[in-house]
């Protein structure tokens, strides 16, 4: 038996094993899941270190537990970093990842039964914004607004209608699966005239937010939370951003209201991030994501595949194959076969159920951090079609999966 305190090699080859076969992977595949994205390798470092082994229940300056002057330190940066970056009156960046963040804004201004309002997951809105099988449906009671069917954009007439109909003490305004611009401004009357708090769910977006290619919400709505990682790149965490009149509210809910002690290498992580995303390389980076999104974009319209909306503003395409007579599912998997990593997802109005539904899901922020740009979208669009016309021919996807790992070879992934 290995000592205890011997490398992962020696204490545990197969995890070791598994660990250096998924480094491997993530760096001969395309990944084109929108939330994934290659963490700065900076910020792993943060998040392996010994800032895992102290526990800080409480806040800086009100800690539980003796010897947090170090961790009262990171977390206080990690927080005035993101109050610069995002122009917020407070920051919480103990929530351990969006969901938790979600749940805590419930805890800090509605109770059990209040009425809520979010954008419905069918339409591109996220399970905790109050969809059924969630806790944040269970426990509250949601409504949903949806999207046009006459071109899948938000339908805020009926939006507005509805919550003047149902008066919800919370209105979410984020997706999971939306390309477009999100009109902020627009929410936050609605918000106004019924006296809800507008809550704006930016996980998706807080990079891009943060680089300036996307309006912020800030200005519009009085709580804002996000994960810390996608187009962040980040730590895999949570964060709620506030006006100060909230501030003590949701830092209850968070901490006793929801959890006992963050994860203070996390918090590091954070810190590092937001530094990172204040430079003018991280807004650069920001541009060349939207700017891949379109080229990808057009690349796969060329070829006759339809998208969501018709197009993308933002890191995320959504793919309509129900004209390619392709269900998402299997237009995924075979996409996986050759190198190209993907999830299947229910587009607007769609007849299939959410486990085998029509379309596709994909965003570029991973490729773009390791350098990929023009010319590798319009290769990537050419490819997926051509799987997605063929998704039982194995030779070609043999070929095409060869084909991805050498163009991969030429753009390192960041960690791996």
């Amino acid at each position: 038996m290995p000592a205890l305190d011997a490398p992962l090699a020696e204490v545990d080859a197969t995890v070791a094993d598994l660990i250096r076969k998924e480094a491997q992977r993530q760096h001969d595949v395309l990944r084109l899941i929108p939330s994934e994205n290659y963490a700065y390798p900076a910020v792993m470092e943060a998040c392996g270190s010994v800032l895992n082994n102290k526990y800080s229940e409480g806040y800086a300056g009100k800690r539980y537990y003796e010897g947090q002057a170090n961790i009262d330190a990171v977390e206080e940066l990690a927080i005035g970093r993101l109050k610069s970056l995002f122009g917020v009156d407070h920051a919480n960046v103990q929530p351990y990842s969006g969901s938790p963040a979600n749940l805590a804004v419930y805890l800090a201004f509605c109770a059990a039964g209040d009425p809520v309002m979010g954008l419905s997951l069918a339409a591109g809105g996220h399970l905790t914004h109050g969809h059924g099988v969630s806790i944040s449906g269970k426990y509250f009671d949601s409504v949903q607004y949806g999207v046009r069917e006459s071109d899948h954009r938000i339908d805020f007439d009926a939006a507005a209608k509805l919550a003047r109909e149902k008066r919800p003490k919370i209105i979410f305004c984020g997706t999971t699966a939306y390309p477009r611009v999100i009109d902020f401004a627009r929410f936050a009357e609605i918000a106004a005239e019924v006296g809800a708090v507008l809550v704006a769910d930016i996980s998706h977006i807080s990079g891009l937010v943060a680089g300036g290619v996307h309006p912020s919400p800030v200005g519009h709505a009085e709580v804002i939370t996000s994960t810390t990682h996608k187009t962040f790149r980040g730590p895999r965490g949570g964060m709620i951003l506030c006006d100060a009149k909230h501030a003590k509210a949701i830092d209850r809910a968070v901490f006793p209201g929801l959890q006992g002690g963050p994860h203070n290498g996390t918090t590091a992580g954070i810190a590092i991030a937001a530094k990172l995303a204040a430079t003018s390389d991280f807004k650069a980076y920001a541009q060349a994501i939207v700017d891949n999104a379109k080229v990808l974009a057009e690349a796969l319209l060329s070829r006759g595949v339809d998208l969501v909306t018709g197009g993308t503003d933002n890191h995320l395409i959504l793919c309509d194959l129900r004209s390619k007579d392709v269900p998402g599912k299997v237009a995924a998997q075979a996409l996986d076969r050759a190198g190209i990593v993907c999830n299947y997802n229910s587009v607007p109005f769609d007849t299939r159920k959410p486990f085998d539904p029509s379309g596709i899901r994909l965003g570029t922020p991973a490729m773009t951090a390791r350098g990929m740009g023009a010319d590798e979208m319009k290769r990537l669009g050419t490819w997926m079609a051509d799987v997605i016309e063929n998704t039982g021919d194995d030779a070609l996807l043999a070929r095409i999966a060869g084909e991805v790992k050498e163009m991969c070879s030429h753009f390192p992934a960041p960690g791996c």
